[in-house]
């Protein structure tokens, strides 16, 4: 857009010639005459309306170009998604700086809008993949070592004896491979989530952990809990998945809590531990684990929090409800 066409520009233009023309008004009408040779009087009076058309130009400017400067401020404050800082209430009026700061406003809404769009697109697309590869592990893997689990057996019948402990330890081999495989199989596709429910699904999860070596998991899950919608709940059932994975490799903790409730406007999930704890700011804090539990919850609108000392790990994540997301995304 040219210069010419700004209606700022032109703002500008016209304030500047108001108080132009003011001030030659004043000059051709009032007594107030300049001497060839300048008296005090005459460079006092001079003085003192140079100051006033200063000053008026600089409240008539404020009122228009003000808003632009805050505008500039706040801008640097803007983050990736479209999460920055509002300038107040909105001004009223159609003044250039009005406008402009309703439309800053209004792209932020828009980015936010945004975000949250792309957010859900990524977090069905990472568990459509999840599930895809599940689908792949289960039907070829799976069934590549059935039919050598069953290959197995028919030689370890018809081997001599020398050769049956040896072909029996194989098979056991084989068979503890496809317990693996089915495992991880049901780690990328919980399929108790979306049949019985998010408590359900963390109650089978801690219950797994205790059952393959792992601390034991007291679970805490009181009735009540609002829907979380199913993009939420992915996200609980993940981050809890990743938080009880962290105990087990790296912890060395006894007893582990398990608890998901309602506080305040907030579902929580926590996950503490008795272990060894560690530096949630040191070099174990940017791990891809507690990196990839962040990045989920914030794909929701969550957040997690972790704390830990020499007397173990707390994670925590807040989600909000179905209802209150949907309330936030139709205010957008």
């Amino acid at each position: 857009m040219r210069l010419t066409n700004s209606s700022l520009y032109w703002k500008v233009c016209l304030t500047n010639g108001v108080v132009l023309c003011a001030a030659v008004a004043v000059l051709l009408l009032s007594p107030a005459r300049v001497s060839e040779r300048v008296v005090v009087s005459e460079a006092l009076v001079l003085v003192v309306g140079l100051a006033l058309v200063l000053v008026i130009t600089a409240v008539l400017l404020r009122s228009a170009l003000g808003p632009v400067d805050q505008v500039i401020r706040e801008m640097a404050t803007v983050h990736l998604g479209g999460t920055g800082q509002r300038i107040g209430a909105e001004p009223a009026g159609e003044s250039p700086g009005a406008r402009l700061v309703r439309s800053y406003h209004a792209m932020l809404d828009r980015l936010e809008a945004q975000r949250r769009t792309s957010n859900a697109h990524a977090l069905a697309a990472q568990e459509a993949e999840r599930q895809r590869i599940a689908r792949e592990l289960h039907d070829q893997v799976g069934q590549s070592l059935t039919v050598v689990l069953l290959a197995l057996k028919r030689l370890e019948d018809a081997a001599p004896a020398d050769l049956r402990e040896e072909l029996r330890q194989v098979r056991e081999s084989a068979r503890t491979g496809l317990d693996d495989v089915r495992r991880v199989a049901r780690e990328l596709r919980p399929g108790v989530l979306e049949d019985l429910g998010l408590s359900a699904a963390l109650s089978a999860l801690a219950s797994e952990v205790s059952a393959h070596g792992g601390p034991a998991v007291r679970r805490t899950f009181p009735p009540g809990l609002p829907d979380l919608g199913a993009e939420a709940e992915i996200v609980v059932y993940r981050v809890a998945q990743e938080a009880l994975t962290n105990v087990v490799r790296h912890s060395g903790a006894r007893t582990v809590e398990l608890s998901l409730a309602k506080l305040g406007d907030e579902v929580v999930l926590e996950v503490g531990d008795d272990g060894c704890g560690f530096d949630p700011a040191g070099p174990a804090g940017g791990g891809t684990g507690l990196l990839g539990m962040r990045d989920r919850a914030a794909l929701v609108g969550g957040e997690v929090q972790v704390s830990s000392t020499d007397r173990g790990t707390t994670v925590r994540l807040r989600v909000p409800p179905a209802e209150a997301a949907r309330s936030v995304q139709g205010a957008s």
